[in-house]
């Protein structure tokens, strides 16, 4: 349990120096005056925990210190962290059992790590028994496959590829076909890496997400969407945009290892609702994480 903490305040250091490193001075030996207040809400929006919830969570400290009877800002730290994990949902437990094969979209733009993504989670699931086949429908973008394709070599898991240019429904149907041959139990289809703000490849998206169902009726049993840390609200953005377009049922934040805006995940959860389930902690294949709230707000606050 210790190196499992561990790893996750390693990882979160990044947004732990950058914004939150003034916490030791705000919550010093002194008493809580209105530069208390205003040290706190920059440190929060550095954070990238927007604005709305910024001052959500001040007025919440400031009524519960009111309260209380709190007077030493030293006293706020553990006031602050449990208002911050009560602001994230723990990640729900996640039952793909029910299908098989259970089919998973994972989309999000280009360069948002969805790809490693996708062999991380192939190597999660195939080392607890799993019979896994990924699917490489990025086919707008050669690389995309390549990179596939040399991750499921690498970490030994099959693969169903199209051509460059196909047509990515047609790559998800046969990927969902050949699962079902080869009694597959999960199956993860890669998709075009599109801008949000492109309104033609997000419909596009939409037809994937439509042939999948006729491939197999149900299918996609979830569509959990990548989201690079490093690109703080922006990636809410991103993340409204793909709701829009597809019934999304999961967030995996990649590179929280490389960010220093770890905050961020606060509005998702606010704005969004949308349970996040898994943490990109490193670029080792098992660096990838279910989430873990209280892991997360310890690391932001170390």
């Amino acid at each position: 349990m210790a190196e499992f903490f561990s790893k996750w305040k390693e990882a979160l250091n990044r947004t732990s120096k950058a914004a939150f490193g003034r916490l030791a001075t705000v919550f010093g030996a002194t008493e809580i005056d209105e530069f208390t207040w205003e040290e706190l809400e920059a440190l929060l929006l550095q954070a990238d925990l927007g604005i709305q919830t910024t001052q959500e969570i001040l007025n919440v400290l400031q009524k519960k210190a009111a309260q209380q009877g709190i007077i030493r800002a030293s006293d706020l730290r553990n006031l602050l962290r449990s208002e911050l994990i009560q602001r994230l949902d723990p990640a729900p437990p996640i039952d793909l059992d029910h299908h098989k094969p259970a089919v998973v979209l994972i989309v999000g733009v280009n360069g948002s790590g969805k790809t490693t993504t996708i062999a991380k989670l192939g190597k999660k699931y195939s080392q607890q028994g799993k019979k896994v086949l990924l699917g490489a429908a990025d086919t707008f973008r050669a690389a995309a496959v390549d990179q596939l394709e040399i991750w499921a070599e690498r970490l030994n898991l099959p693969i169903v590829s199209g051509q460059p240019n196909a047509d990515p429904g047609a790559v998800a149907y046969d990927t969902i076909q050949a699962a079902i041959s080869r009694n597959v139990d999960l199956v993860f289809i890669d998709t075009a890496g599109r801008l949000h703000t492109r309104y033609n490849l997000m419909e596009e998206l939409k037809k994937v997400y439509r042939v999948s169902g006729k491939a197999l009726p149900g299918a996609p049993h979830a569509t959990w969407l990548v989201l690079d840390a490093t690109t703080g609200q922006n990636a809410l953005q991103q993340a409204k945009a793909f709701k829009e377009a597809v019934q999304i049922t999961g967030i995996i934040l990649a590179k929280l290892d490389s960010s220093a805006r770890g905050g961020m995940a606060f509005a998702i959860q606010k704005e969004l609702g949308i349970p996040i389930l898994f943490a990109g902690l490193g670029e080792q294949p098992d660096d990838l994480q279910p989430f873990d709230r209280e892991a997360f707000v310890d690391g932001i606050l170390a």
